[in-house]
Parts: C-alpha cells; structure tokens; sequence
C-alpha cells in the first residue's frame, strides 16, 4: 500500500501541452509563393464544370438558358475563387489541408455533375454541395488560422456569418422549384457577392479591413493565371472535338483553323503581358487585398466568362458554318469577344493604373459594329471576323508595349 504523500510536498506543475503546428504558409520576401500540386489537382474538377457549363449553355441556347448558365457560372467561380484565398494564406503541403482540399473536391465533382439539372432535379444535390464547400471550408479555415492571425480570424468569422445566411438560401431554393428556387438562389447569390465590396459587415462584429487580407499577391495572380488556361483549354478541346466530328466536310476547315487562333489571339491578349504586369502590380501594392479584391475576384469574372462564350460560339461554327446567323448566334459569337477583351481592358487598367488600353477599345468598337452584319452573314464569316479582331488587338498590344516588355525584361536580368 503506497504511503500517502505529506502535505509539506508541492503540488505537481500542470501539464502543458505542445502549442499546434501552424498550417499558414511560410511567407518570402524573395517571391510569391509557388502554386502547389494539390491545388492544381483540385483544379481538375473546375476543368469539368467549365465544360459543363459550355454545354449546358449550348443545348440551352436561349435567354432563359443563358441567365441559368450565368447564375451557376458565378456560383462556380465563386467557390473556386473564395479557396484560392484561402489557399492563399493555408499551407496546401500540411496534410490536413490536403485533406480538406481533397473533401472539398469530392464536393466539387458533385457540384459539377449537377449544373445540367440544377433548375431541374438535381437542385438540391447543386445546392447542398455548393453550400457544403462554401461553409465548410470556411469554418476549417477558422479552425486552422487559430490565434496565428487574429484580424483574418475576425475576418472569417464575419464571412461565415455571411455564408451561413446565403446557405440557407442556397438549400430553400434547392428544396423548393420554378420561380422560387430563382429569388431563393438571386437573393443568395448577390449577398455573397455584395459581401467583399462591403467588407462584410456584422452587427457587433464591425467589418473587415483589406489591410487586414494580408494575400501573397504573386501567389492569387497566378491561381486566376490558372483558371483563364482552364478556360481556354476548354474552348481548344471544343474546338478540337467538334471538328473531329464533321472532319470530312471541307467547308469547316477554315473555321476550324479561325477557332484556333482566336483562342490562341485570347491567350495573347492576356498572358503576353498582361498577366505578368498584374502580378508585379499587386505584388507591389499597398494595399494588395484591395487590389486582390477588385482585379482578380471581381473582373477575372468577365475574362473567364468571356472565353466560355467563344467556346460556345466555336462549336457553333463549326457544327453549322454556312447557317445565316441570327440574333442568338450573333449574340454567342460577338459577345464572348466583348466580354472577354471588356474584362482583360478593366482588369488592366486597374492593376496598372492607367486608363482603358486603346487597343481593347478599338477592338470593342469593330466588335460593335460587326452587329450590324448579324442577318446578313452565315457564322462562319461572322466568327472569323471576331477572330480577326482579336488577333488585331493581341498585335496592336504587342507592338505598343514592346519597350516596356524590353524594360522588364532587362530589370528580370539584373
């Protein structure tokens, strides 16, 4: 039988326990932080919703169909765009990270499979999935920042306020059908949106800073760099298997090779210079979560949704090159080109500080008046002159910015 102990002995000193490994990214002052593995496998399942966005908009080719894409095309990008944020301050090569991204993949393939139906029968599996990363994610991101980072804490604290409010939203409007399941998810939709432009504000809890986003710039420019190629990558593979179908007509030839170098004048447009300079401007910025804010979650929206237009417009002209256009199609095939040289000219000049580039507008301007020959002209000549402008516009930038792209190069060198 063991003594018992005297009261004169001290008392036993309490157990600490180790303080928890930190799952934030090691930040350099060398360079942006590199874009991991995993968060391009992750990528792989967006790679599909594009395409299924694409399709569903071409086999649904009319103003309500187009307003369905539109609504679950910023759905998308919305949820890919809020985890490259939080990627952007979580150390993706932690395991427990890894296992949250691959949790939220799982999610996304599950999202994407019900775009087709997701004002049909597959709503609520849309809805539950979308919810499920948009909340999910962002209580494991409270969970992982701890007390490493007390005002992004905050920050996300105000942000599952937010997405708990539009979640519920989100699962009536699944639930629910016709017209209701529209305000439900428009009313939802647009809180989530309205919540970055208006720091999401919280009765008791104040607002966020952006100066509280302390974002890896170089880091977030690379990511939207990522989701432009997945885009494009979805119009060349359009492009490619629509012309493989009717391989043997000749008349498609030519609009197979202007569907390529459209997409290959897109990708000019963009990543020549463009994509370079905004990840040197936020990477320089004072305040680079504002920047981050406007230029890569807002207007990347239009570049991206830009190209998914053209995509649709590609396998138009192929399918059908010799049909008179309509106003539907000239819809199709002038807007894509609007949209996507309208986001790269305000993307643009937001990073860079300078006004709307003259080569973007004047492309604008040609696109507009290429209207008036909606009627007149079969597609195929419609989309190869929108080709011609882009292609246009990329050798228009390209030459004004030459001594520019000499001086960067010459700084990269030293």
């Amino acid at each position: 039988m063991p003594a018992p102990s005297s009261a004169s002995e001290p008392a036993s000193a309490p157990v600490s326990l180790p303080p928890r490994t930190s799952l934030l990214r090691t930040r350099s002052a060398a360079g942006a932080s590199k874009v991991t593995n995993i968060e391009l496998f992750f990528d792989l399942v967006f790679v599909y919703a594009v395409t299924q966005l694409s399709h569903t908009l071409l086999h649904g080719l009319n103003l309500l169909g187009a307003l369905q894409v539109l609504l679950l095309f910023l759905a998308v990008w919305w949820v890919w765009v809020f985890t490259s944020w939080v990627t952007n301050w979580l150390d993706p090569e932690r395991p427990v990270v890894r296992l949250a991204l691959l949790t939220l993949m799982l999610a996304g393939l599950l999202l994407s499979i019900a775009l087709p139906e997701a004002f049909g029968s597959r709503g609520l599996l849309f809805a539950g999935a979308y919810v499920f990363m948009q909340v999910g994610r962002t209580l494991f991101t409270l969970w992982a920042l701890g007390d490493a980072a007390p005002a992004n804490t905050r920050n996300f604290q105000r942000i599952t306020v937010w997405l708990i409010t539009s979640g519920v939203l989100w699962l009536a409007g699944g639930w629910l059908d016709g017209p209701l399941r529209w305000l439900l998810w428009v009313i939802a939709l647009s809180l989530e949106y309205m919540g970055p432009a208006l720091a999401f504000p919280v009765p008791r809890m104040g607002r966020s800073n952006t100066s509280d986003w302390n974002v890896d710039g170089g880091h977030l420019a690379e990511r939207c760099s990522q989701f432009v190629l997945i885009a494009l990558g979805e119009s060349v593979l359009v492009t490619g298997s629509s012309f493989a179908d009717t391989l043997w007509q000749s008349r498609t030839l030519l609009a197979f090779v202007s569907a390529f170098i459209g997409s290959v004048a897109m990708w000019w447009v963009y990543f020549d210079l463009g994509a370079e300079r905004g990840s040197r401007a936020i990477r320089q910025s004072a305040d680079p979560g504002r920047t981050a804010r406007v230029a890569y979650t807002y207007l990347h929206l239009l570049i991206v949704a830009g190209i998914i237009v053209c995509a649709v417009a590609d396998e138009l002209t192929l399918h059908d090159p010799q049909q008179l256009s309509d106003l539907t199609s000239g819809a199709v095939l002038l807007g894509g080109p609007m949209l996507y040289l309208l986001g790269n000219a305000w993307f643009k000049k937001t990073v860079n500080g300078i006004n709307l580039p003259l080569s973007h507008l004047i492309g604008l301007a040609l696109l507009a008046g290429l209207a008036l020959a909606v009627g007149h002209w079969s597609i195929a000549p419609l989309g190869i002159a929108t080709t011609a402008v882009l292609v246009l516009v990329a050798i228009w930038e390209m030459c004004s910015l030459r001594t520019l792209r000499q001086a960067l190069n010459d700084a990269d060198a030293l």
